[in-house]
């Protein structure tokens, strides 16, 4: 059990563990992301939403289900996207990047800088719009590849060449 400092609020004061090491200040990403992700989510359930209002009003009110599931995904998605943005973050350390993702099912991926192999910086056209772009980071093993989405693209730039610069800093010394 841990102990809370003397004069400390109870309530404010943040417990550390295996998500939330201590002494480390986490970066958010930019809020534009929630815009982005919600015109991709609506983008893509549009068409049953569409479908299914069509066909029930020429064919049979049963159709209403086609539509009201994907309706009732696209309220879900409006309510739950801005909390998983808030949720992402990332710290850069001495000999590590960590970031953090998740709600409920939550993700803390610890990337060392000697283990990158390089660092992408990617924007589609809706991330270029809304002025995002997303940090894709390679490492020795595909399986702990990591990325940082819906960050603003000074940010992005000044991230991969930091991490370039660290990484190369790192492989030099093995």
């Amino acid at each position: 059990m841990t102990s809370i400092p003397a004069g400390a609020d109870p309530s404010t004061t943040r417990q550390s563990g295996p998500f939330d090491p201590p002494g480390v200040a986490w970066q958010r990403v930019s809020p534009r992301l929630v815009p982005a992700r919600l015109i991709s989510t609506a983008v893509t359930l549009a068409v049953p939403i569409v479908a299914g209002v069509v066909l029930a009003l020429l064919v049979s009110p049963w159709f209403w289900l086609l539509a009201g599931v994907p309706a009732a995904l696209l309220v879900w998605a409006l309510l739950l996207v801005p909390r998983q943005v808030r949720a992402i973050g990332y710290a850069e350390r001495d000999d590590d990047l960590l970031i953090r993702k998740g709600i409920m099912f939550r993700t803390l991926v610890v990337v060392p800088y000697g283990r990158m192999q390089y660092v992408d910086v990617e924007a589609g056209p809706l991330d270029r719009k809304l002025g995002i772009a997303k940090v894709q980071l390679h490492t020795a093993s595909a399986s702990t590849d990591a990325d940082i989405p819906g960050l603003v693209p000074d940010e992005a730039e000044r991230l991969r060449d930091r991490l370039t610069a660290r990484g190369e800093a790192r492989l030099a010394g093995l």
